[in-house]
């Protein structure tokens, strides 16, 4: 089949040529359409509720809120996890299914379940399923700054004029506000006033409902005309509201005015947006839909605030501060870098080589029309041209040329040995179709040891997938033209009269091989014995590589995470957050500037506290830095916190903490959940851990987190009293409400704005203590149904598949992740006394470290099965195949040393790593086997067959490895996002090769000589 493909390739060739150019084309236009992003989507199947319940505390929510929706959820076809957390006012319910899973389908299955719930949830509570957006739908944040505007204006502004443009973009899920003052017209009752004219809150509360309505009467024929009716009696002004009659006595109507203050006030709020320690601002934060493409929604929205700019208030500039595109571009244009300095060098030691101009010219046109093909084929399957995707073309890009380069070198060895007078396509076509075979062997085992890679779940899963899927569609694309336009267009670009002729590095090349080849053929066993000793190295230093999931990323951007005492008040917070800006603005000249989100934001995606800050810190570019990397600034910037004792700060990356909490729940390298029923429990053992912990080294900005010293000013009802004065429980919750949190009664329409209509009384401690209230005629002080008591309680309450849990956080510096982890474990295990009914989870990076390991090692060992069996169908010969899958192990042993030496550890991308070395080590294999047999069968001896054979295949062996490692060198001094994950891959590949060559072109002739056949022996062998 593949001779006739060759023959009907030759025989077409201007056909065959047309169809190269159609692909290039076809190629060309694909890459032109391709989404462009940072990073593949990573995140799950995943659908988010938000409810809000004004007032409820954390395990008032739990039990009135989180605990009847889970028992409803559980249970939903192909649910993964459910995981909750309940703050005060707030639950956040997380569900994940199945991966491939449509989203619609599963939040209608959400949607269905809530249905029958939300009736007999707590009146007061809002909310539903948030927006079809990832944890890294996080694209665009920006603050409002300037134009002499107050914060509620400047919220107003986001609120009413940008947030609504902003969501008409396209792939724009939803814009999330946060900072500021949400406006208000706020009506504050007055006690006594009330009580004078026997009214109460309640009265004052259906007043102003029942008097906030537009409404059509419907429609009324006068004549010919008809006329539409309709009632108007909403309210546009505080006049309104001020004149809206309450009740009368007598003839006297009682208006809100009169025993009331009408103003303009503000909703509560639960969060807040600091700046550069200049106090608040406001922020906006574009929410990506699941599946945009980000740099579109990005160039979108910067185009859409460029339309806005002019109806915005004189002076109000939109301040950009993340920016998802410029990660985009700089990701894109490390690896496209990469890729350009590997293709030029992979041109260069083409010529070096070959020694022939147009024999590298026919090689090296196989690149671009590999990578050509390949982006047609990642359109087709739904890949964004990405960090991963394209870092696997990169890694690929030695590997496209091996089949063109042993095509084109037997073509040229044909040509030069043969002058005489059969026709030049027969010669190329002898010449193709007698390395076919081995070629196709060669590449398809070097696809198989990638499949793997396919297998692989979870984040490791979506992260290498699509490097495998673009590294089997570049090997697949580069086979077929290695077979069909590299012998057509060598029979047209390479000259009709060939001479031989060897480079002067060739020359040098052979001599050396000849010689240590002679020395080796007389000295078996020294050999064998100096191969052993190396693997013996290897093995013995493979233990000494530490293990971890992924090599951090770096993203540009710096996080730091601020934890205060649990009952700080936002106040207090935004007061200490100013002055840490400021502290690091004045100590660390790398940052340029700070925004820094407290507590919960406007959507509630994020369900923080009042005592937790989420620091962004603007970063000046790299050559203005007086620190040499991310860990001395960190360090840098614990120097400069050091004088605030008592805040807790750990490091993180926007990306990176949305990952971390999308797969575990939390934040950091590793997370040490433990579960059980009651929390101080809980608490007692995270703070036990965190000790344990924070004595391992390596151990950085371990956090317990603190869930005890939420203050709570409880009222006690008196039952029996408050029944005799004629009020109930939810009367006297009510009144309550009024006077702290406020009761939000409607809204005011105002054009296209609409602002709360809010009752709330002047809320303060001594307010509530001198409360009295309506009783019959007259007033009676609240301390007669009830008394105050001062107590403390939990911030949060953390849950997971229904079951409760804290989570102790760590990041790990200075050593690997594995050996942290089981030094941790065994720490634990022997020093904390778990009670009944508790148990802890390891989870974080080093659980995906944990099930990336496991994955491959059920998957690698049936692909190399596979790879054995494919040997076996091309050789025939069961003695032959394990000669080549000798290869394996010694390939092994470079990457190992390298990985050694340059300090890396074991993670998913060396091991992707390891795995390309198998499928070149073995290419090399298959082509010099291969050509020994054809040597035997012309009847050579085993002693000419492996020198005369290891001659000729000496060049395109060289070729392939030394392509395949020069392809990856650009990988090696790579800067810039996304090179720390590259560079495990190429120092593994690159080492590797070393041996993995050294030994093809040495080992395995010796090899042969001994055991290809049954009865060889070797012939003068001394030992």
């Amino acid at each position: 089949m593949l001779a006739a493909l060759i023959r009907f390739c030759l025989a077409q060739r201007l056909l065959v040529l047309l169809l190269g150019l159609g692909l290039a084309v076809a190629g060309a236009l694909a890459f032109r359409d391709l989404p462009l992003d940072a990073f593949p989507d990573v995140s799950p199947t995943q659908v988010k509720i938000i409810l809000k319940a004004p007032g409820m505390t954390p395990e008032e929510v739990e039990a009135r809120l989180v605990a009847p929706l889970e028992a409803e959820l559980l249970g939903i076809a192909d649910q993964r996890m459910l995981r909750s957390v309940a703050k005060y006012g707030l639950a956040d319910i997380t569900l994940d299914f199945a991966e491939g899973t449509d989203i619609y389908w599963a939040r209608a299955q959400v949607n269905e379940r809530m249905v029958g719930l939300l009736g007999s949830l707590p009146p007061g509570v809002s909310g539903g399923v948030a927006p079809i957006t990832t944890p890294l739908g996080d694209v665009f944040m920006f603050t409002l700054e300037g134009g002499g505007l107050s914060l509620a204006e400047r919220r107003h502004v986001l609120d009413w004029v940008i947030r609504p443009a902003l969501r008409t973009v396209p792939g724009v899920a939803d814009v999330n506000a946060l900072g500021g003052e949400v406006r208000a017209f706020e009506v504050v009752p007055d006690p006594e006033r009330l009580a004078a004219r026997g009214l109460d809150v309640e009265m004052l509360a259906r007043a102003l409902q029942a008097n906030n309505r537009n409404d059509g009467a419907g429609r009324l024929n006068v004549g010919e005309e008809a006329l539409l009716v309709r009632s108007e009696g909403r309210v546009r002004t505080l006049e309104d509201v001020a004149a809206t009659v309450v009740a009368r006595r007598g003839e006297v109507a009682l208006t809100v005015g009169d025993v009331a203050t009408v103003r303009l006030g503000a909703l509560t709020r639960y969060g807040a947006v600091t700046h550069d320690g200049r106090g608040e601002t406001v922020q906006g934060l574009v929410l990506a839909l699941r599946g945009a493409n980000a740099r579109e929604v990005i160039d979108g929205v910067r185009a859409r605030l460029g339309d806005l700019q002019p109806a915005l208030p004189p002076g109000l500039d939109v301040k950009v501060f993340y920016d998802r595109s410029q990660l985009v571009d700089r990701a894109l244009f490390t690896v496209g870098k990469a890729l350009g300095e590997a293709v030029a060098l992979v041109l260069i030691l083409l010529v070096l080589l070959l020694g022939n101009p147009r024999a590298a010219l026919v090689v090296a046109l196989s690149l671009p029309l590999s990578a050509l093909g390949t982006f047609f084929l990642m359109r087709e399957a739904g890949l964004s041209a990405n960090l991963m995707s394209l870092g696997g073309l990169a890694i690929a890009i030695g590997m496209l040329v091996d089949g063109a380069v042993v095509v084109v070198e037997n073509i040229v060895r044909e040509l030069e040995r043969d002058a005489g007078p059969r026709p030049r396509l027969h010669l190329i076509y002898r010449a193709t179709r007698e390395v076919a075979a081995p070629v196709v062997s060669g590449i398809v085992i070097i696809m198989i040891v990638f499949l793997p890679l396919l297998t692989l779940e979870g984040l490791e899963g979506k992260l290498f997938r699509p490097v495998a899927m673009t590294i089997l569609f570049a090997l697949g694309t580069a086979l077929v033209l290695s077979l069909t336009v590299v012998p057509v267009l060598a029979s047209w670009v390479l000259p009709s009269v060939m001479r031989p002729q060897e480079t002067r590095l060739m020359c040098l090349l052979e001599r050396w091989h000849g010689a240590t080849l002679a020395r080796a053929l007389r000295y078996p066993r020294t050999t064998a014995i100096v191969a052993l000793l190396l693997m013996g190295l290897a093995l013995g230093l493979y233990p000494r590589i530490g293990k971890t999931f992924l090599p951090t990323l770096d993203e540009g951007d710096l996080l730091v995470q601020f934890e205060n005492l649990p009952s700080a008040n936002l106040d207090e917070t935004l007061t200490l957050n100013t002055r840490l800006q400021a502290q690091l603005l004045a100590q660390v000249p790398e940052i340029a500037h700070i925004v820094a989100r407290t507590g919960s934001d406007e959507l509630g995606l994020d369900p923080m506290g009042l005592n937790d800050t989420d620091g962004f810190l603007v970063l000046r570019p790299r050559e203005q830095w007086q620190v040499a990397d991310k860990d001395a600034l960190r360090e840098r910037i614990r120097e400069a916190l050091a004088p605030f004792p008592g805040v807790n700060f750990a490091f993180t990356q926007p990306i990176e903490m949305r990952v971390s909490e999308m797969l575990t729940g939390t934040r950091g390298d590793l997370a040490v959940k433990v579960f059980g029923p009651d929390l101080a429990v809980l608490g007692r053992l995270a703070d036990d851990i965190a000790r344990l912990l924070a004595g391992i080294p390596g151990a950085t900005d371990v956090v317990a987190p603190e869930n005890e010293g939420m203050r709570y000013l409880n009222f006690i009802v008196d039952r029996q009293r408050a029944g005799d004065l004629g009020l109930d429980a939810d009367t006297l919750a009510d009144v309550l409400r009024v006077m702290v949190e406020g009761r939000v009664l409607g809204t005011v329409q105002e054009g296209g704005a609409r602002t709360p209509l809010l009752l709330r009384a002047n809320g303060s401690l001594q307010a509530l203590e001198g409360l009295s209230l309506p009783v019959g005629e007259g007033l009676s002080p609240l301390s007669l149904f009830g008394r105050f008591e001062d107590t403390e309680g939990v911030v949060f309450v953390n849950r997971e598949q229904a079951s409760r849990f804290t989570v102790v956080r760590a990041n790990v510096t200075g050593r690997d992740l594995g050996g942290f982890v089981e030094e941790a474990r065994q720490h634990v295990s022997a020093e904390l006394d778990l009670p009944e009914g508790y148990r802890i989870e390891w989870g974080g990076q080093f659980e995906n470290q944990q099930r990336a390991a496991q994955r491959l090692e059920r998957v690698v060992p049936v692909a190399l099965m596979l790879i054995f069996l494919l040997l076996f169908m091309t050789f025939g010969s069961l003695r032959q195949s394990f000669l080549v899958f000798a290869n394996i192990p010694f390939a092994l042993i470079g990457g190992v040393v390298a990985l050694w030496l340059s300090g890396q550890y074991l993670s998913v991308p060396a091991s992707v790593g390891f795995i390309a070395l198998l499928g070149i080590a073995v290419l090399n294999g298959v082509v010099l086997v291969s050509h020994f047999n054809q040597l035997r069968a012309m009847g050579l001896s085993l002693q000419q067959t492996v020198i005369e054979g290891t001659r000729r295949r000496l060049r395109p062996v060289l070729m392939t490895a030394s392509i395949a490692a020069l392809g990856l060198l650009p990988l090696l001094f790579a800067q810039g996002p996304g090179s720390e994950i590259q560079k495990p891959l190429a120092i593994v590949v690159v080492g590797g090769l070393v041996t993995a060559t050294l030994l093809t072109l040495i080992l395995l002739p010796l090899l042969y000589l001994r055991y290809a056949e049954p009865q060889a022996r070797p012939e003068g062998a001394k030992a």
